[in-house]
C-alpha cells in the first residue's frame, strides 16, 4: 500500500507540475523556456523538501524547518497559481474559438423584421387598391372612365411597383433566414459546449445565469480544483513517507 500511495502521489504531482509549468509559461510567455526550467526545478525541489522535512522533522533546526515549511507552502501556492493560469487560458481559448452568435442572430432578426414590415406595408397598400376597385364593383360601376376596370388599369404601375417590393423583400427574408439557420445551428453547438458549466452556474445563480455568471462559475470550479490538486499530491507524498517509515520500522 505504501508504494501505491507513493506512485499515486508522484503521478498527481507530475500532472500538477505539468499544468503549473504550462500555466506559468502562458503567464510569462516572453520567457517561456526559462520559466519551464525554473518551474521544473521548483516542482522537484518542493517534493524533495516535503519528503525531507517529514523524514528529519525532529532533528532539523527550528529555523531550517520553518523556512522549508514556508517554502513548500509558497511553492504549493505557485503551483496552484500556474494551474489556475493553465485552466483559465484553456477556458478563454475555448470561448474565443467557439465565439457567440447571439449578436449576429439579433442583427439578422432586426433585418428580417424590417423586410417583413416592408412586405406588410406594401400589402396594406395593395389591399387599399383592391378595396377601391371592389367598392366600384359593389356600386355596379364596372365600365367607363371611372369604372372598376379603368381604375384597376390605372393602378397597374403602382401595383407592379408594390409587387416588386414584396418579391424583393421576400427574397431578402429567405436569404436572411438561411443565414440565421446556420448561425442558430452554430449557436446550439456553442450552448452544448458550455452546457455543463451553465448547469453549474444555474445552481448558484438560478436559471437566469448570464455570461458573467458563467465566467464566475468557471473561476470557482478552477479554484476548487487547485485547492485539492497540488495539496493532495504533497500530502500523499508525506503519507507515503509515513507508510514507508512504518514498514521499515516493522
Amino acid at each position: 500500500m505504501a508504494y501505491l500511495v507513493l506512485v499515486v502521489a508522484l503521478a498527481i504531482s507530475g500532472v500538477a507540475a505539468w499544468y503549473s509549468i504550462a500555466g506559468l509559461a502562458a503567464i510569462f510567455a516572453a520567457a517561456k523556456i526559462p520559466v519551464i526550467i525554473m518551474g521544473s526545478s521548483l516542482e522537484v525541489g518542493k517534493l524533495v523538501t516535503a519528503s525531507w522535512l517529514y523524514q528529519n522533522w525532529n532533528r532539523a533546526p527550528l529555523l531550517l524547518k520553518s523556512y522549508l515549511t514556508i517554502a513548500v507552502v509558497v511553492l504549493m501556492f505557485i503551483t496552484s497559481m500556474g494551474i489556475f493560469g493553465f485552466l483559465s487560458k484553456a477556458h478563454i481559448d475555448q470561448t474565443i474559438d467557439s465565439g457567440d452568435n447571439t449578436i449576429q442572430i439579433e442583427q439578422l432578426d432586426q433585418r428580417i423584421a424590417r423586410e417583413q414590415k416592408r412586405i406588410d406595408d406594401a400589402n396594406i397598400v395593395v389591399a387599399q387598391l383592391d378595396n377601391a376597385v371592389q367598392t366600384l364593383m359593389d356600386y355596379d360601376r364596372i365600365r367607363g372612365d371611372d369604372g372598376a376596370i379603368a381604375v384597376r388599369e390605372s393602378q397597374k404601375n403602382e401595383r407592379d411597383s408594390l409587387n416588386t417590393i414584396i418579391d424583393n423583400a421576400y427574397g431578402i427574408v429567405g436569404s436572411l433566414q438561411s443565414d440565421r439557420a446556420v448561425l442558430s445551428k452554430e449557436q446550439l453547438s456553442i450552448e452544448a459546449e458550455v452546457g455543463p458549466i451553465r448547469y453549474i452556474a444555474e445552481l448558484a445563480y438560478g436559471s437566469d445565469a448570464s455570461v458573467d455568471n458563467l465566467s464566475d462559475a468557471v473561476r470557482y470550479v478552477i479554484l476548487i480544483i487547485i485547492f485539492v490538486f497540488d495539496p493532495l499530491a504533497v500530502l500523499l507524498l508525506v503519507a507515503a513517507n509515513m507508510s514507508l517509515k512504518d514498514r521499515k520500522s516493522k
